[in-house]
């Protein structure tokens, strides 16, 4: 699918999946929360991450966020403003 079609909910998705395979992803966009927030101004959007995938054993919750900005790193600060991730081992589910 052309990137172009897609919202940035699923390009985000799409990033995440390809990246991680994870067990699980859900990913909302908050952005009619901030509207009038800085970022907001710009067009780019708040977004709520939860994501439960096996890379994620064994890692402290600092590694597990970092897996997820690293795939998603090329979209911050122009389209994401704010993440909130919430990363999830599938043995912690």
């Amino acid at each position: 699918m052309n990137t172009e079609t897609l919202t940035r909910v699923q390009i985000i998705e799409q990033k995440i999946k390809q990246a991680l395979n994870p067990q699980s992803i859900e990913i909302i966009d908050d952005s009619s929360q901030h509207i009038g927030h800085a970022g907001a101004e710009r067009g780019a959007g708040h977004y709520t991450v939860i994501v439960i995938a096996t890379q994620f054993e064994a890692l402290s919750k600092v590694k597990r966020h970092q897996l997820v900005y690293a795939t998603i790193q090329d979209m911050i600060p122009n389209e994401i403003h704010a993440i909130q991730i919430k990363a999830l081992a599938p043995s912690e589910v």
